[in-house]
């Protein structure tokens, strides 16, 4: 799709030397820059979900389990 965006020019210019060197096209360049940002921001929501559902729960480990993975550690292999 196209759009047109504003880009302050620093960052245009920067971003123009950096396709350059990488031989890409500037959409090709601003594409993967998206891309990898709303990856990154996608693993930052998993991320708080999760941390959303642990906090309600207890963090102490069992007492047999903590027996069982002390055993294991001391086993030799």
């Amino acid at each position: 799709m196209k759009t047109a965006v504003s880009i302050p020019d620093p960052i245009f210019e920067a971003a123009d030397r950096l396709a350059r060197r990488r031989r890409v096209s500037r959409s090709e360049l601003h594409a993967e820059a998206l891309a990898r940002l709303i990856d990154a921001d996608e693993t930052i929501r998993v991320t708080e979900r999760l941390d959303d559902v642990y906090s309600a729960r207890p963090s102490e480990l069992d007492d047999d389990l903590a027996a069982l993975q002390a055993f294991a550690i001391d086993e030799v292999w």
